[in-house]
């Protein structure tokens, strides 16, 4: 309609759909601001932090609390050494070293700068020594020389750290070195080429990696948690752990402010180029928590990465609660039963081997719905015992905290034994199916 024609129009319909816009547009304008608050409600308690990326994580279960800038590669700093941790450890479990070995010193390890216990090159110390220097100490020297040690070099040692990265999910990592320093700041004579590009690790890496290492070395955290260790008898000072926020610390005059409930690791890190960055793990009534920050800024005996990651951890420990959303012996709707051949039944009873308890918002509910029922064989073969594993269920949730949706697997389990029928019994039963098969025809036919 053009402006002639709209001036024609009767000025009563104009009035009216003028109205009509106007209201409409109101309407509009007030569901979109409802809209903002209601999101902005949701949100209201999330921390405000002053920091590049971050990430709140379950230990138990990996499921992501909260993030900022979560997936975005930065340089981590030390905290690569918790890499170099996990390999080494992994190493002395699969008895390829021991922790009372003795090594000597290599020129590599002799020549890091920037945090170290000043190793010299032909020095002998015990990987156990050196371990505890690296973990508590972020001692750069020491954590080359296990490299040197676990990989036979350094580079080989990283090929390691890069290849387990991808074998763990930590899909925006790379290693250039073990120890996290910039490639500029690494022995001249072992650099690698600038092809190699940096070090650099996401903060939901950092996570990641935290995460298997609670997992799969919790005995770790008897090594990150020690507040101070005197590497050698001469030496003056112990090494004092970097990390501040030590539960233990509680009563340290000088970290007393830092010190966190429940705190026992894992590991700082900082250069000019990372910023101040921690990885930190903290326990309180059967939940574990794991916190990063990255790139925080200040000066890096400020102490703030620890007051910014103690503002992640109080958003988890008081925001959210731990609900069983599936019990275990439960059975699956529509899939009670398995279907068995060769036994005296023709079906097995099924249920849930264990539950499904997620951390969730407080006041908030999660209900599961089954995605997917598969048959460990279809169909099983008797005999099948009480307990057995027979399949698994897939049931998906909408994740409260980042309303993704989300996937878990269980196994299913036999909740009856089902014995091996007698061949006068499978035989008796072969010839009704084929009866009730040829009958079936029959009808198929009219």
């Amino acid at each position: 309609m053009n402006r002639h024609h709209l001036l024609t129009l009767p000025k009563a319909i104009i009035s009216k759909r003028f109205v009509a816009v106007v209201v409409l547009i109101s309407l509009i304008f007030l569901f979109g601001v409802s809209s903002m608050a209601s999101a902005a409600d949701e949100i209201a308690g999330a921390p405000q932090l002053d920091a590049e990326s971050a990430i709140l994580m379950d230990a138990e279960s990996g499921q992501v609390l909260y993030q900022l800038n979560g997936d975005d590669p930065k340089p981590p700093a030390s905290m690569s050494k918790m890499m170099t941790e996990y390999l080494v450890s992994k190493a002395v479990k699969q008895g390829t070293l021991s922790w009372d070995e003795t090594v000597s010193v290599t020129e590599n390890a002799a020549s890091q700068i920037g945090s170290r216990i000043f190793l010299a090159e032909g020095d002998k110390h015990t990987i156990k020594e050196l371990y505890i220097a690296m973990a508590v100490g972020s001692a750069n020297d020491a954590t080359a020389q296990l490299a040197d040690t676990v990989g036979g070099s350094e580079e080989n040692f990283v090929k390691m750290m890069n290849d387990t990265a991808v074998e763990l999910g930590m899909s925006t990592s790379h290693f250039v070195n073990s120890t996290g320093l910039d490639r500029a700041d690494m022995p001249e004579k072992y650099r690698p080429g600038e092809s190699a590009g940096e070090t650099v690790m996401s903060a939901k890496d950092s996570a990641i990696l935290a995460y298997h290492i609670l997992k799969e070395e919790p005995e770790f955290l008897d090594t990150a948690k020690i507040q101070s260790y005197k590497f050698r008898p001469r030496d003056k000072e112990p090494i004092t752990n970097w990390n501040w926020m030590l539960e233990s610390n509680k009563d340290v005059p000088n970290f007393r402010k830092f010190a966190y409930p429940g705190v026992d690791g894992l590991k700082t890190g900082h250069t000019s180029k990372a910023g101040n960055c921690f990885t930190g793990t903290a326990i309180r009534n059967g939940t574990r928590l794991i916190a990063v920050v990255m790139g925080v800024p200040g000066d890096t005996n400020d102490g703030k990465r620890f007051l910014e990651t103690a503002k992640l951890f109080d958003y988890g420990f008081n925001n959210f609660e731990k609900k069983t959303i599936l019990e275990a012996k439960a059975s699956v709707p529509e899939y009670e039963t398995l279907k068995v051949k060769k036994g005296k039944s023709t079906k097995v009873p099924v249920v849930t081997a264990t539950d499904i308890t997620v951390l969730i918002p407080k006041g908030q509910t999660v209900t599961p719905t089954v995605e997917e029922v598969k048959s460990a064989q279809d169909p099983l073969v008797a005999p099948i015992k009480l307990g057995d594993k027979v399949g698994t269920a897939t049931y998906k949730y909408k994740d409260p905290s980042t309303q993704q949706d989300k996937t878990i697997t269980i196994d299913l389990i036999a909740s009856d034994d089902v014995s091996k029928a007698s061949w006068w019994r499978l035989m008796f039963r072969a010839i009704g199916n084929f009866f009730s098969g040829l009958f079936q025809g029959i009808v198929d036919l009219f």
